[in-house]
């Protein structure tokens, strides 16, 4: 079914979303764009959420992708503060939640993810919160400062970004977490020692091996974080970070194929020729390891926003990225990329002591990812190698002494 005036409906107004729809004007496609998020600001960045925004050091203005007249001079229609409810794959139309509907020749799903709950007593007391919009960390800022205190459950790296925020507020916090250690479904031992002790210097407490089985609360208001060991932990706020959950219900509705997200080619093209999808609602390939992945990351929607305007726009497909990420934490810039699948052992390469280092994990001769704090050219030719799939002289690797240039045989 080909109806050129019906143009391309994009469903999530993210980076995603707002990224592809900016890749198909630049691209030349001249058909109508409909951009469609269910909350009211324009597409804006948000690994600053956890960050500057907690901090007061931005808002939704500063966030944004692009100016409100990017939108208006490119024709890009945004229908904001309305949710997709439907898709009709017969008819190629997209129902809205204010009843009405979009017609579309091909349809972009960036519906994202969102936040796991705890599913415990009193985890709908007011103070309870999550992070994943500008509302959220809106809410949460109004809770921190001196003289307050955060409980944070989950130490994974959004735990801890907003653990370093509220610090630099001046808020007490108290991070829980049910493993027993930080970081441990993303990062190696060395990693999540590292950041346990920076942290605790900083003045954050943990308690690790933490079964969280309810919130109390005073009134409507939480007022601690109920563990299975009996104790309550006192706080004025909690911020749940225990994963995410992506968006596929639509897709799911409509008879998409779906395991633990949507699957897509290296087009971002579903199992439907005229849908694509991209960012973290997606299980995608990653031909590097040779298997299917869900990867929630801006570098990722990124590069899956170029996929998916290349392919309607029928420009050749981009050449495959190596994945990658960051965090930032305090003073710390930490650059993750590749994932260490299949490795054998790590090398640490430089001293953790000095807040500068690089993990390596390695399946035989070859880098599998590489974890970098404050050390970029670790983080850049680590990307490099990895993408190209070149043994490394192990020796060199570990010798802080031996240029990154030098490691590669």
């Amino acid at each position: 079914m080909t109806v050129p005036d019906r143009g391309v409906v994009i469903i999530g107004a993210g980076h995603a979303g707002g990224t592809a729809a900016a890749f198909l004007r630049q691209y030349g496609y001249e058909a109508p764009i409909a951009l469609v998020g269910d909350e009211p600001l324009i597409p804006y960045q948000r690994p600053p959420l956890s960050k500057a925004w907690l901090k007061g050091e931005a808002d939704g203005d500063s966030l944004a992708l692009r100016p409100q007249d990017f939108y208006d001079e490119q024709g890009i229609e945004l229908r904001l503060s309305v949710s997709a409810t439907a898709i009709d794959r017969t008819n190629h139309a997209v129902l809205l939640s204010d009843g009405s509907s979009l017609p579309y020749e091909h349809l972009i799903l960036a519906t994202g993810a969102r936040a796991r709950m705890l599913e415990v007593p009193g985890a709908d007391l007011v103070g309870v919160h999550v992070l994943r919009t500008a509302a959220d960390a809106e809410a949460i800022k109004a809770q921190l400062g001196e003289g307050r205190t955060l409980a944070v459950v989950g130490g994974g790296y959004v735990g801890l970004e907003v653990a370093a925020s509220a610090r630099a507020l001046g808020s007490e916090v108290v991070v829980l977490e049910r493993e027993p250690r930080l970081l441990a479904r993303v990062a190696c031992d060395v990693l999540s020692t590292f950041f346990q002790t920076y942290h605790e210097d900083r003045g954050v407490r943990f308690e690790l091996a933490a079964d969280v089985v309810g919130f109390a609360g005073n009134g409507p208001q939480v007022s601690g974080v109920i563990l299975a060991d009996g104790r309550t932990i006192p706080c004025d706020a909690a911020v749940v970070g225990v994963g995410a959950i992506p968006n596929d219900d639509l897709a799911v509705e409509a008879g998409l194929e779906v395991q633990g997200g949507v699957l897509v080619d290296l087009e971002a093209r579903t199992s439907d020729p005229a849908i694509f999808a991209i960012g973290d609602v997606t299980r995608r390939p990653m031909p590097i390891y040779d298997r299917l992945f869900r990867m929630e990351s801006v570098p990722n929607a990124l590069e899956q926003a170029k996929q998916a305007a290349s392919a309607i726009t029928g420009r050749p497909a981009p050449t495959g990225e190596t994945p990658w990420q960051w965090s930032d934490q305090y003073d710390l810039k930490l650059q993750i990329a590749g994932y260490p699948f299949d490795a054998d052992r790590i090398v640490v390469r430089g001293d953790p002591a000095d807040a500068s280092f690089a993990v390596f994990h390695l399946s035989g001769d070859k880098v599998q990812a590489v974890e970098a704090i404050n050390a970029p050219p670790e983080f850049m030719m680590g990307k490099k190698l990895i993408g190209e799939r070149r043994a490394v002289d192990v020796a060199k690797l570990a010798d802080k002494a031996v240029s990154m240039k030098e490691v590669g045989v």
